[in-house]
Parts: structure tokens; C-alpha cells; sequence
């Protein structure tokens, strides 16, 4: 019993989102990339390794939980954390998620994030790359510069617009069927 409880825990707490600093940090790439969709910015998805990884736990502290970085974030991105923690654990689910992510952007070595698009087509999500980066020495300012130059490369998409059909041309049609 003492197991199903944990492991409903963990699941429960891999899913839901993670407010740090006052960013919204999102561990669920489905429900992060209709986010992406709806308010037209960049997926920024984080792949670290939480628990062991000293490059990725500096980035953090030196950027990730700046000021600056948190009024940049709420403002540009969409944040994704995709991790790959050694002795924490995980549900399967998300580390399938994660290692499928993993392959498909290449990533080969940690801190790394990259700027994505997400766009849907016939039910599948598809995700257009636009770059990547990793820990960058001068702090906060230095590595937005970088992300600034990256996520310049997102075009928002156009507006759909429908068209509506005046009332009294409707009527019209009406009354000579």
C-alpha cells in the first residue's frame, strides 16, 4: 500500500506544473506546447540533469533564478523542464517523454536548452527548432542576449480570421428559398 501511495505521489507531482521563483515551469510537453500554441511564444525546454549535474544547478543560480531572468521568461517563453535526475525518481511516463525528447533534439550533453515551435497538424504536434544554448559565462544579461537572438527566429503565426455573413444578407437568403 506504502508503495501505490508513493508512486501515485510521484506521478501526480511529474505532472502537474512547477511554480519556482514565480515562473511556471512545466513538465507535461502536451499541455507546455497548446500553452506555446495559445499565447504564440517558444517552447524553452530545459534539459538538465536536476540532481547531479553542476553546469546545469550553476545555470539556475546564476540565470534561471535571477530577476531579470524571471521578467524575461513570464514575457517571451514558454518554460519546459525536461529531467534526467540520477537518484530522484521519476515516473515512467515522463522519463519515456523526456528520453523521447532527448533523441529528437540530440542532445548529447546537459545543461542544454533549446527554443521550439510547436505546431499541429492532422492531430500530431510537430516542433520546428530554432536553436540552442547551454550555460554562457556573464551572468543573466549575457545569456538572454544569446536567447533573444534565438527565439528572433519565431514567426508568430497570422490570426485566422472567420467571416461572417452580414444578418440582413442572411434574411435575404432566407426569404427567396
Amino acid at each position: 500500500m506504502k508503495k501505490i501511495f508513493i508512486t501515485l505521489l510521484l506521478v501526480v507531482a511529474s505532472t502537474t506544473i512547477q511554480a519556482q521563483d514565480g515562473l511556471t515551469w512545466h513538465t507535461d510537453m502536451n499541455k507546455a506546447s497548446a500553452i506555446s500554441i495559445k499565447e504564440q511564444k517558444p517552447l524553452f525546454l530545459f534539459f538538465t540533469g536536476s540532481d547531479w549535474c553542476g553546469w546545469c544547478i550553476r545555470l539556475q543560480k546564476e540565470v534561471f533564478k535571477t530577476p531579470e531572468f524571471i521578467a524575461w521568461a513570464k514575457d517571451n517563453v514558454v518554460l519546459v523542464e525536461l529531467d534526467f535526475p540520477r537518484r530522484t525518481p521519476m515516473a515512467d511516463e515522463l522519463k519515456k517523454q523526456n528520453n523521447e525528447l532527448q533523441q529528437v533534439f540530440g542532445v548529447r550533453g546537459y545543461p542544454t536548452v533549446w527554443f521550439a515551435k510547436p505546431t499541429v497538424k492532422d492531430g500530431k504536434t510537430n516542433l520546428e527548432q530554432l536553436g540552442s544554448t547551454g550555460y554562457v559565462a556573464g551572468g543573466p544579461t549575457t545569456w538572454i542576449a544569446g536567447a533573444n537572438q534565438i527565439i528572433a527566429k519565431y514567426v508568430k503565426d497570422a490570426p485566422v480570421k472567420v467571416e461572417k455573413k452580414s444578418t440582413k444578407k442572411a434574411k435575404k437568403q432566407k426569404v427567396k428559398s
